[in-house]
């Protein structure tokens, strides 16, 4: 290159001419608790529906390479070794006004064998549109444990129970876990279901 400034070389290899930003040296503030805990409560909302995505990909490699070979690749079996089938938990998800009436909808889900365990998630901000208007909330958050099969019975149960005009439940399988406590989930709720598939 002639004259000019020396180019300065990027990151993939390639080169640039233009002068790179000024960047302060003073440290970034830590953030608040406020985003930490809105960082903490999305990744718990969404990490069981990345869960399927990545488990697909884990099996990429196993697939490309069978092509590679000529073999056809190995299909997964629905079942894993320790007996769990896939999506047969579900975690459901309800926002309540307060924790007395999350305490209550817990108390009854638990003892009518609905669900094997909740658990209450205090503080969290709803910002919402409800009939034109932005709405701004305090709630707390259930994350209730339960059989696939049982989260019709349980979503009934709670608009039945809940103070809200449109309750929110919102319930996304679980892929996969700690083996012993999802069969643990089922043993608990397993009357219910036998009972709510029973013909009669």
């Amino acid at each position: 290159m002639r004259g000019g400034r020396a180019p300065a070389i990027l990151l993939g290899g390639g080169v640039s001419d233009r002068p790179r930003p000024f960047r302060s040296s003073k440290p970034r503030p830590p953030p608040s608790p406020k985003i930490l805990e809105a960082a903490l409560l999305l990744s718990l909302l969404w990490m069981p529906a990345l869960l399927p995505v990545a488990s697909r990909l884990l099996l990429l490699p196993r697939a490309l390479l069978s092509m590679a070979s000529g073999s056809p690749p190995s299909q997964p079996s629905p079942a894993s070794s320790s007996g769990y089938v896939p999506g047969s938990v579900s975690a459901a998800f309800v926002t309540c006004p307060n924790e007395k009436v999350a305490k209550e909808i817990a108390r009854a889900v638990v003892e009518k064998r609905l669900a094997a365990c909740v658990n209450l998630i205090p503080q969290i901000t709803s910002i919402y549109e409800w009939k034109g208007k932005i709405e701004e909330d305090n709630e707390v958050l259930m994350m209730i444990k339960t059989q696939s099969s049982l989260v019709p019975a349980l979503t009934d149960f709670i608009r039945s129970v809940h103070p809200y005009e449109v309750a929110e439940v919102i319930a996304l399988p679980v892929e996969q876990g700690n083996s012993p406590y999802l069969h643990w989930v089922r043993q608990v709720t397993e009357s219910v279901s036998d009972s709510s598939t029973a013909l009669p």
